[in-house]
């Protein structure tokens, strides 16, 4: 056990530069997801937030979200993002799109918050940190993870590619790559599960007292 964490701080050493231009780029993509927020103009959030409204009115009345379906729906989301990830850190030239994709997963969630936030006010943080923030706890290191790790991958292999000395094997590093990426699995189906069961279920119960 001592070992394992050892190794882990070490990695995370090793490769600090890696995961801080991933935390770096997500952030980025917070601002810019809120820049975009304050850039839009009022005819576009009014219809925005219109579909909003009926979403909220939705859950509100009879059609209720089964809890298993967004179990499913989100878990599938995340995995496939996170395949893709790891198929992208397969190929030197997948890196630009790994840093695409972290970039825009930051987009998101800063749009998603801001937009919020900024039309229900204090209503909307309280809604952002009930629905959007216990997921996100999980998945978004899980994310900066997995983007990291396709980047170390990938270099890894770039290394190989251009050294002089003789080429060590592949496949231990292979194998570590795919043990991380099958453990980020289970941990976006945590996540998945927090969306569904917690998430969820709050953002129904604030939504019943806001109407």
């Amino acid at each position: 056990m001592y070992t394992k964490r050892t190794l882990a701080v070490n990695h995370v050493k090793d490769h600090a530069t890696i995961y801080m231009f991933m935390i770096i780029l997500f952030l980025t993509g917070v601002v810019f997801g809120a820049i975009i927020v304050n850039g839009m103009s009022f005819g576009q959030k009014e219809g925005l937030f219109f579909y909003l409204e009926r979403f909220f009115g939705q859950l509100n009345g009879s059609e209720q979200i089964n809890n298993s379906e967004i179990l499913k729906s989100s878990f599938l989301y995340h995995a496939k993002y996170l395949i893709l990830l790891f198929i992208l850190g397969l190929s030197v030239i997948g890196l630009p799109l790994v840093w695409i994709l972290i970039f825009l997963k930051g987009l998101v969630v800063g749009f998603s918050v801001g937009f919020i936030v900024n039309q229900l006010g204090a209503k909307g943080l309280l809604l952002a940190s009930l629905s959007i923030a216990p997921q996100n706890f999980l998945i978004i290191p899980v994310y900066l993870i997995a983007g990291s790790m396709a980047m170390i991958f990938s270099l890894t292999l770039l290394g190989k590619l251009f050294s002089k000395k003789i080429p060590q094997p592949i496949f231990q590093p292979f194998g570590r790559y795919i043990m991380i990426f099958s453990l980020l699995l289970i941990a976006s189906l945590a996540a998945a599960s927090l969306e569904a069961f917690v998430a969820n279920e709050a953002m129904e119960a604030l939504i019943e007292s806001f109407y």
